[in-house]
């Protein structure tokens, strides 16, 4: 990342210290109402515990990056993907339905008083064949018409959002410029007015560089080594996986440039891995 006065929302920092902000939730409780188009405001909002465990011996755990609870019991899961995810859809449907499951084990089988449950993606790429960047999705029949709503999923796609500060109006675009933006900004004269609202504002002092405690600067630093070191062991394990298929395009007799432009590696590293094989 390179250095700025304000840190990424999209970060692992940043979500953590905007939507993840236990000391005031003003901005995530905000942020939540846009995100489920509500005309009803949030008052509270209780952080959750974001790790879940298997339901069964043989069934699989995990983690949200986000659970919380509101005032009327609606539930929701938030989830920051940057890399892109062809299955995200799947994995939402993963979560969700394992809350649905949870809450029915503690006892709450009265299916008519089950809370809502809003599992919410955002997403920097594009995973869907639409033009829409905000797609909200519930049951419905095949004429469109609502079955059930007792499960919301609400999946944002921050690469298909490309509104001019002149053309954002309500808080769902105010939040997706923010996210998109922030980062590039430099100067004060680069602010758009809407910034000023505090729920924003909120958030923003939480990303800006200038105004972070020595605890909060050694915390920054330590997100952006674990990130640093995450990528860099994702990319040996790919590295390593194209070598093996190198390797075995050779090993079945496929002439090198073949196997260079099937792995997307150059012929000499091909033919380099046909040296060490023929030595072995």
């Amino acid at each position: 990342m390179e250095p700025g006065p304000f840190i990424p929302l999209t970060s692992d920092y940043g979500f953590k210290a905007t939507f993840g902000n236990e000391t005031n939730t003003l901005f995530l409780r905000t942020a939540l109402q846009a995100l489920i188009k509500s005309p009803v405001p949030i008052r509270e909002v209780q952080l959750e515990k974001n790790a879940f465990e298997a339901l069964t011996l043989d069934s699989r755990s995990g983690i949200f990056d986000l659970a919380c609870t509101d005032e009327q019991g609606n539930h929701f899961i938030v989830e920051m993907q940057l890399a892109h995810t062809p299955y995200f859809v799947q994995r939402m449907e993963f979560y969700a339905l394992h809350k649905f499951n949870t809450l029915v084990e503690r006892g709450r089988f009265d299916y008519a008083n089950l809370p809502r449950i809003y599992c919410i993606a955002l997403l920097e790429k594009s995973i869907l064949p639409t033009a829409n960047y905000h797609t909200l999705a519930n049951l419905r029949d095949e004429q469109g018409e609502p079955i059930d709503e007792q499960l919301t999923f609400i999946l944002v796609e921050l690469a298909k959002f490309n509104k001019p500060v002149a053309a954002i109006a309500t808080d769902l675009d105010k939040l997706l410029y923010t996210m998109k933006k922030l980062h590039e900004v430099t100067e004060p004269t680069q602010y758009p007015k809407f910034w000023n609202e505090e729920w924003l504002q909120r958030a923003i002092d939480e990303l800006n560089t200038r105004k972070m405690t020595p605890e909060e600067r050694f915390q920054f630093a330590r997100y952006t080594a674990i990130n640093a070191e995450a990528v860099n062991a994702e990319k040996a394990a790919m590295l390593a996986i194209k070598l093996e298929a190198v390797k075995l395009g050779l090993q079945n007799g496929l002439p090198i440039d073949l196997v260079a432009k099937i792995n997307g590696v150059n012929e000499e590293t091909v033919q380099r891995i046909q040296r060490e094989l023929t030595a072995e």
